[in-house]
């Protein structure tokens, strides 16, 4: 988890937020296109300059999708409600996903049965 009060530039690279979540750039880009609430800034060259703030988004979704297991649709759902991210808070619409995964294979299971009968 990254500490807001340790970022000390205005801007930062792709390579460095990379390195600081420990993953390649081309996640970060692919982040940035998937939650539409990132948009760093980009130089005259074209390269990403993202502020503090972006980096504390990524640090909200990296915590949803890689630490608790989210995914994309349910982080997006998740940042959404703009509920806090503690694993107590979190866990509650991850088990209700995993509830209605259940009911599906359970439907399934009894359309199989029915077909072997």
């Amino acid at each position: 988890m990254i500490d807001p009060s340790t970022l000390t530039k205005l801007y930062y690279t792709i390579g460095e937020v990379a390195d600081m979540f420990d993953v390649n750039t081309s996640l970060i880009r692919f982040w940035e296109k998937e939650f539409g609430f990132v948009q760093p800034k980009k130089n005259k060259k074209g390269n990403r300059m993202f502020t503090p703030k972006d980096i504390v988004n990524f640090n909200k979704i990296y915590q949803l999708v890689k630490t608790n297991g989210y995914t994309l649709d349910g982080a997006k759902r998740a940042l959404k409600s703009k509920a806090p991210i503690e694993k107590s808070v979190e866990n509650a619409p991850q088990l209700s996903e995993n509830e209605e995964l259940i009911q599906r294979l359970e439907d399934v299971k009894k359309r199989l049965i029915a077909l072997k009968n």
